[in-house]
């Protein structure tokens, strides 16, 4: 199962949660797509890193719009040739869902590996030394949503996260960094699984170490305050290597999630953070789906 169809699987899990506030997020969702197909940022302009988490969050909560709605305005980004590297992922994952994804692959392949860095990894700069964590996991995924076969990209990719590795036991996004991150640990730990690894039980410890004892996890040990981003990654990593939260661990983190709640059906990314968008809603449903179980 690829990462986008495992976290949307988990995602729809929320709403035993949810209850009836299951209906406010389908509402908020729905409200964040824009006329012109897209759903919006915080400018309130369509951008597809934010219709990533629109079309997978209604999709996990079985309300996905018509793809007349949403599918012309993916098409019409396949002729921007100069996309970012997260932008090309993002719109690989949107493409993942329509039948006529074929058409497109090739050439979203092809722009995808002019992002693949001397070491084997991915980043987001071309022509780059070095991959990061957060990279190789955009880039796996994306490789997932088109079909291609993971043992083609496995060797290049693992040598690259190896060189990440921190001596407190994790993983940083970057060589640069000597001390471990909340979600590059995640998304290396998600990255490994996808080739049949699991992390060491150092990283797992490490990981788990990061949830804040109000709950929620922080984004490192020195991180002021927990949130939603972290809390969501590191539940999903945590729970693809069958760790046991344990109860305490769970209410504390579903205390957490409750004070980001709001009742216009969508989550904080943090105690600070006024905005609201489908990232975090989606994050809030991720996270929730695991405390569901």
């Amino acid at each position: 199962m690829s990462i986008r169809l495992e976290m949307i699987q988990v995602a729809r899990l929320a709403p035993e949660l949810l209850g009836d506030a299951a209906g406010l997020v389908r509402s908020f969702m729905i409200k964040q797509l824009h006329d012109n197909g897209g759903f919006v940022d915080r400018k309130g302009d369509p951008d597809l890193y934010y219709t990533v988490f629109g079309l997978d969050g209604l999709q996990s909560l079985d309300a996905l719009p018509e793809p007349s709605r949403w599918q012309p305005f993916l098409e019409s980004k396949l002729s921007i040739e100069d996309s970012d590297f997260v932008h090309l992922c993002c719109l690989i994952r949107c493409l993942s869902i329509i039948p006529e994804k074929g058409a497109f692959r090739d050439e979203l392949l092809k722009k995808l590996l002019e992002f693949q860095c001397a070491d084997g990894g991915f980043q987001p700069e071309k022509d780059a030394t070095h991959g990061t964590a957060y990279g190789a996991f955009l880039a796996v995924g994306a490789f997932q949503d088109l079909g291609v076969n993971l043992l083609t990209c496995q060797d290049g990719i693992l040598a690259s996260l190896n060189n990440l590795r921190t001596p407190d036991g994790g993983w940083g996004n970057d060589g640069q960094q000597r001390s471990a991150a909340t979600n590059a640990t995640a998304a290396v730990m998600t990255t490994l699984r996808q080739f049949g690894m699991n992390p060491d039980s150092e990283a797992v410890h490490w990981l788990a170490s990061n949830c804040h004892p109000m709950g929620g996890f922080l984004a490192n040990p020195l991180a002021p305050v927990p949130d939603l981003l972290s809390t969501a990654t590191a539940l999903h990593a945590l729970s693809g290597v069958q760790y046991e939260i344990g109860e305490d661990m769970r209410e504390r983190c579903l205390d957490f999630i409750d004070t980001l709640w709001t009742n216009v059906g969508s989550f904080h990314g943090h105690w600070h953070e006024d905005e609201l968008d489908t990232e975090y809603t989606f994050y809030g449903l991720l996270a929730l789906g695991h405390l569901s179980v």
